[in-house]
């Protein structure tokens, strides 16, 4: 605990914290104004730490859609206590990340999504085929605090830290001015969050390690690969007897055994191309989603300049292309070029006929338009391309 409230960890804590800004908590205090708060409550905070007084406050409940439709619960720590939060990362990261199976990709120093694509592509290039692809059901909010916190007993000495982290996993969730405690789960706006996460199911990987299996993990997603359809079920029973242990459960209805063709990971697909290579692509549901952004962001019924919408556009393109770079699949990438330009010069004729024009244009007119909007025009207006 020395070490967690030493004021450089906790500068330095507060300088991650607004770097990765966040929304304020429910006393509503922003991060812009940490440092103020620092210089005047620093030493008291320290106090605190040392003695074992710190209260965490309740968290925030906030709910935010998922990808495949559902809703995710955040939630949100005041900064006061994301900074104690990240404090505490900064000391038992070092700890506890080197002794993490070298399968785990997950909010890891120097691991990342790709990393772990790539290790899965590399085993389906071996020739395990098939993929136990096992989904948590909600396992951020259903950690059980009891198991977690035996298990870290076993590793920190420190009974203050020990009581700390537990104070944090039962915090309250403010819900419309009410506080609700918290018997299980892990605030999952918190710095801490995705360490304590790793620490619980490492024990998983160290089980699967034991046992000779190809696998891959990031986060909550982990992918077993495996030879044969009868393999596979083996090691999913072996895998729900794994969770249960951790008073975890699998979601049946995401979790399956499969040809890891068929299946996606971390927003990527694989595919045999000629000569048995496995190749990387978007999952389709990671385009369809981008196709559908693209959409909301150059349709035709809001009255936004060409520069406005371009500038948006650039923004998602870059990120989007950033993570997808790892796809190995040009030509798909060069014909959702195509098609973003064809929106942008639909948006462009109907901005120019006063908003009256048709997406739809004749053969004649489509030359034209092609002739005045080159892809040159796009370029120069910072429209990225995907296929480059």
């Amino acid at each position: 605990m020395e070490r967690v409230a030493a004021h450089a960890n906790l500068l330095a804590a507060a300088k991650r914290v607004k770097q990765n800004k966040g929304s304020a908590g429910v006393d509503g205090m922003s991060v812009d104004v940490i440092d103020d708060w620092l210089t005047s409550h620093g030493e008291s905070l320290r106090q605190q730490l040392l003695s074992g007084r710190y209260r965490p406050s309740p968290v925030r409940r906030l709910s935010i859609p998922k990808k495949d439709g559902g809703m995710r619960e955040l939630g949100i720590p005041t900064v006061v206590d994301r900074v104690v939060q990240q404090a505490v990362l900064q000391v038992l990261q070092p700890l506890l990340d080197p002794t993490f199976s070298t399968s785990s990709h997950g909010f890891r120093p120097g691991r990342s999504a790709h990393g772990a694509v790539l290790q899965a592509q590399r085993y389906v290039q071996e020739g395990r085929r098939i993929v136990v692809d096992v989904d948590l059901s909600k396992f951020f909010d259903r950690v059980n605090h009891d198991v977690l916190m035996g298990r870290l007993a076993k590793r920190l000495g420190d009974k203050r830290l020990l009581r700390l982290i537990r104070r944090f996993l039962e915090a309250g969730v403010m819900l419309n001015g009410v506080v609700m405690e918290r018997h299980e789960g892990t605030p999952q706006g918190g710095p801490l969050s995705p360490l304590l996460a790793n620490f619980l199911l490492d024990e998983v990987d160290k089980a699967l390690e034991r046992r000779g299996h190809a696998f891959v993990r990031y986060a909550d997603d982990c992918n077993v690969y495996v030879r044969s359809m009868k393999a596979g079920e083996r090691v999913m029973a072996g895998l729900r007897q794994l969770y249960e242990r951790l008073r975890l459960k699998v979601n049946e209805d995401k979790s399956a055994v499969a040809r890891a063709t068929t299946r996606k990971f971390l927003g990527f697909a694989l595919w045999i191309a000629k000569g048995s290579t496995v190749r990387r692509r978007v999952a389709p549901q990671a385009m369809t989603m981008m196709k559908d952004r693209v959409r909301e962001l150059t349709r035709r019924s809001v009255g936004r300049s060409l520069d406005d919408v371009i500038r948006e556009l650039r923004s998602y393109l870059l990120g989007w292309k950033g993570y997808f770079r790892l796809a190995e699949t040009p030509g798909v990438f060069t014909d959702v070029d195509k098609w973003i330009r064809h929106r942008l010069r639909a948006l462009i004729v109907k901005q120019d006929r006063g908003g009256r024009g048709h997406t739809r244009w004749a053969d004649g007119r489509k030359q034209t338009v092609h002739a005045k909007l080159p892809i040159r025009f796009f370029d120069e207006k910072g429209v990225p391309r995907l296929a480059t």
